[in-house]
């Protein structure tokens, strides 16, 4: 991957910001159609380094018992830890990064917890050229497989990514698959979908392109399996192995993911950054499914990475 950004065309910041908040709006739309009596809050914020953000709620449901879509932009003199531990030619760079970032938990079991960010950042230092990429993705994560649900995760994803390549698919799908893994599990999170960093490839409109291209394909892939899966009738068992599986989403989400990280250290608001986690959860001590149950199903077949798309 080439970091020669300054062949092609200079990066557009507003050009950037105007699409993300745009998104913002368009995916808290649709995903509202589902809620008949519930819409997002919305809660503005100020990061006092420099920027801040606007973060929209939604609790309670009839489908999504919580839901959160984020926007932020906030920028600052030196770049942090976690941007430069992969990238330590850019420290002492100052720097901005905006993105849109969002989860959701629905409240029947049937139906997968989706994650989707996309996000931009730049760096740059007075006399010498900005340095600046692209990251995102979407990765689903269900709590009771099923087949054509992740097919066609799988292949919302990857019509987004063929119109740019046909090779991008498969290298972010195993990127995915490497990135939202549980090392002291041993075990997936979810089964996967997009996962991309330090994009910057194509010049940056085509990279900008690519990164629409994700973040506008997200409802695509996602709101159907809400929509086919939510009035799948469920018992408390059920609803607790939810529970249960729920707390690997907190485990990843606290103790690896880079996102966290980021927003923990540039000093963004908490409540915006936590904002990811399930209003409930629970751990149980050496939990082992009953073999040949729904519950062992997602384990077994469902969590190894494997090819959706035949």
């Amino acid at each position: 991957m080439t970091t020669d950004q300054t062949n092609n065309n200079a990066p557009n910041k507003e050009a950037v910001k105007h699409y993300l908040l745009s998104l913002q709006d368009s995916i808290c739309t649709s995903l509202e159609t589902l809620e008949p009596e519930k819409k997002f809050l919305q809660d503005s914020w100020v990061r006092e380094e420099g920027g801040g953000g606007r973060s929209r709620v939604l609790v309670d449901g009839d489908v999504i018992e919580k839901g959160g879509v984020n926007f932020s932009h906030v920028y600052g003199s030196q770049m942090p830890a976690s941007a430069t531990a992969h990238r330590p030619e850019l420290a002492g760079r100052s720097f901005e990064a905006m993105g849109v970032s969002l989860v959701i938990h629905p409240n029947n079991p049937y139906v997968p917890t989706s994650h989707m960010n996309v996000r931009f950042f730049i760096a740059e230092k007075e006399g010498e050229d900005p340095v600046w990429w692209f990251g995102g993705g979407y990765d689903l994560t269900p709590y009771y497989g099923n087949k054509d649900d992740c097919i066609h995760w799988h292949q919302t994803a990857k019509n987004a990514c063929d119109i740019f390549d046909e090779n991008y698919y498969p290298r972010f799908k195993k990127w995915c698959d490497d990135y939202f893994y549980l090392k002291h599990r041993d075990e997936a999170r979810g089964i996967g979908g997009l996962f991309f960093d330090d994009f910057n490839e194509l010049g940056f409109k085509k990279s900008f392109s690519f990164m629409q291209s994700i973040g506008d394909s997200y409802i695509d892939a996602y709101l159907p399996i809400v929509k086919n899966r939510y009035q799948d009738a469920y018992t408390d068992k059920e609803r607790q192995f939810q529970l249960y599986r729920r707390g690997r989403y907190v485990e990843f989400n606290l103790v690896f993911d880079r996102g966290t990280l980021f927003g923990l250290q540039t000093g963004g608001r908490t409540e915006s950054i936590l904002m990811s986690l399930p209003p409930l959860v629970r751990w149980e001590y050496d939990y082992k499914p009953e073999k040949g149950s729904k519950e062992a199903e997602l384990g077994d077949i469902f969590l190894p990475a494997q090819d959706w798309i035949i």
